[in-house]
């Protein structure tokens, strides 16, 4: 699970490192001669570009990941972004450049599209956010990694001061691109396409440490299957007008969070960071040693949210991050409005506190909500998702520096305005999506079917999340909640079944209606509208050992390492 989820985290690392080189390149006074001064159009236009291929292909990368798998997607996207980069090294002419940048988002799109997709799905409802934040971390890595690179190649006098940094994501790259050769398929695409076998074997890797009859396994692969059986009950549909319609307050929440991510500022800062810092009277080499200054306050500021995602919740640290970042941007206008000896230092101090809020909230947080997409949509929701953030990453970079060029200090006023919107966006329209599995998401919008079942660990009447430790990953015991069921229930089965209802969950989720309180002594059993009619208990049954078993002779006798040892042995035997 670890080495997989930091190994994903190269592919929004790209993105990262991507944003961050071009914004300092751009005070590069090499690469400004060898380009012939552009203007701030044609900067604009270079900038954004990325975000036009962006937008279109993660619509693709939709149907992509839903066709081809997780894995494989994020292998040609990785591709795609190589090819991309060669392009940007060897580039003549900026428009050359600016085609290379184009490539290079559609691999972006590819990439941000699929790799949050990947891992919600391979996570831990308890430890969901914490993957998710440390895959963002992953970002700000490549973001500050970038800047340094440039920093580091500035000190040559030569075009080679910024044709190297572009060479090294095409090195980063290559790595990604070979890895996905390692990493495994996620559980909910392989259940969802009947790859049972393969399935349980990554879920127990991934859960149980490689054990495929544990029962946490077990368990995790009954809920997943019970949900694609109850998908295709309904109908199967996996339509973009089906998505729209159906779980309109769901796509809605992941695409709102997505806008006010960008409209909040943050590319502002990311993108032109350098210029920014010269404009308040940091100049050449300065502005960018400013920049990467800023860049690892940002990077530590992405730490605490792992720990604050899955106990304090996701609505808190939006607010907080709204407030932060919204009178920072204020003040930044100010400053600059004011245009006095302490400006330089005033606005690098803004700067730097607004960074930090960003990384700790609008940051990593957007990029998780895809969690309450349903599974069968999960990918075209999560494209329309990434799509909205690119259409307004695209808006955000093309008139940054125009606005900055026509109206200086007030450009500022414009963000700080959206961090308003969105916390009153987020205050009054998400709900709190903490300690709840993707199959349980249903119950916090009301507009799916309950997985409840029993088989869903809530009347099973065994200890299946095992040990009573604090820290247990999946739940701790309780004894006697209801009847002889020691296995504490989760939220959203608390909120459809009434004999589960404690009066101290009360509010957990937004929306969620108030039930009466029905003691523990009566203990009802549930009803048939609570499991679908159709239901086959074996159809959620786990494969077998046997079958695994042989499942893993046949899949080792096709490998190709197991073809070069059965040659290399013929070989011995001849000699």
């Amino acid at each position: 699970m670890n080495f997989t989820s930091i190994f994903v985290s190269l592919g929004v690392f790209l993105f990262g490192f991507e944003q961050g080189l071009m914004s300092s390149l751009l005070t590069n006074k090499y690469f400004k001669n060898y380009y012939n001064n552009p203007s701030p159009a044609e900067v604009g236009t270079m900038i954004a570009i990325l975000e036009i291929g962006a937008l279109f292909s993660s619509f693709e990368a939709g149907k992509v990941g839903d066709k081809i798998g997780r894995r494989k997607t994020i292998r040609y996207g990785s591709f795609i972004f190589v090819v991309g980069g060669i392009i940007q090294a060897t580039s003549p002419n900026i428009i050359v450049l600016g085609f290379g940048r184009l490539v290079g988002g559609v691999a972006i799109g590819f990439l941000t599209t699929i790799i949050p997709c990947y891992q919600l799905e391979i996570s831990p409802p308890s430890d969901r956010g914490f993957y998710a934040c440390l895959e963002f971390t992953g970002n700000i890595v490549g973001y500050a990694t970038s800047i340094w690179v440039d920093y580091a190649f500035s000190f040559l006098e030569s075009n080679w001061s910024w044709r190297l940094p572009l060479w090294v994501q095409v090195v980063m790259g290559s790595l990604l691109f070979l890895g996905t050769y390692v990493i495994v398929e996620t559980p909910r695409w392989l259940l969802d396409h009947d790859e049972d076998i393969e399935g349980m074997i990554v879920i127990s890797d991934l859960y149980a440490d490689g054990d495929v009859e544990d029962e946490v396994a077990k368990l995790e692969f009954r809920q997943i299957k019970e949900n694609v059986l109850i998908a295709r009950v309904e109908g199967g549909e996996r339509s973009y007008k089906y998505m729209l319609t159906r779980y309109t307050k769901r796509v809605s929440v992941a695409c709102f969070s997505q806008m006010f991510a960008q409209m909040n500022g943050i590319n502002i800062i990311s993108y032109y960071a350098p210029m920014i810092f010269e404009s308040a009277g940091w100049y050449g080499r300065s502005a960018i040693l400013m920049t990467g200054i800023n860049s690892l306050v940002y990077l530590a500021s992405t730490v605490p949210p792992w720990y604050l995602v899955d106990g304090w919740g996701r609505k808190p640290l939006l607010l907080s991050g709204a407030v932060v970042m919204g009178v920072s941007l204020f003040l930044i206008a100010y400053s600059l409005f004011l245009n006095d000896t302490y400006t330089p230092q005033v606005v690098v101090g803004l700067v730097i506190i607004f960074n930090a809020a960003f990384g700790a909230s609008w940051g990593p947080i957007p990029w998780m909500m895809n969690e309450v997409l349903p599974n069968s949509v999960r990918s075209k929701g999560a494209a329309m998702s990434t799509a909205t953030n690119w259409l307004f990453n695209f808006i955000v970079g093309e008139m940054t520096p125009i606005l900055l060029d026509l109206i200086t200090w007030r450009t500022y006023l414009i963000p700080g305005c959206s961090c308003v919107l969105s916390f009153l966006c987020v205050h009054y329209l998400f709900p709190e999506t903490k300690g709840l599995s993707l199959e349980e998401m249903g119950s916090v919008f009301d507009d799916s079917s309950s997985v409840f079942s029993f088989h869903s660990g809530f009347n099973s009447g065994s200890n299946v999340y095992g040990s009573t430790d604090s820290d247990s990953r999946h739940g701790s015991m309780v004894d006697g909640l209801i009847g002889e069921s020691s296995v504490r229930p989760s939220a959203a089965q608390r909120a459809r079944n009434p004999a589960s209802m404690r009066s101290e969950m009360d509010g957990l989720i937004t929306g969620t209606p108030t039930i009466p309180h029905i003691s523990n002594t009566e203990v009802l059993k549930p009803v048939a509208s609570d499991v679908s009619s159709v239901h086959d208990d074996s159809a959620t049954d786990p494969p077998s050992v046997d079958a695994i078993v042989e499942f893993k002779k046949k899949k080792d006798a096709a490998s190709w390492w197991s073809r070069f040892n059965s040659r290399s042995a013929d070989y011995e035997a001849l000699n």
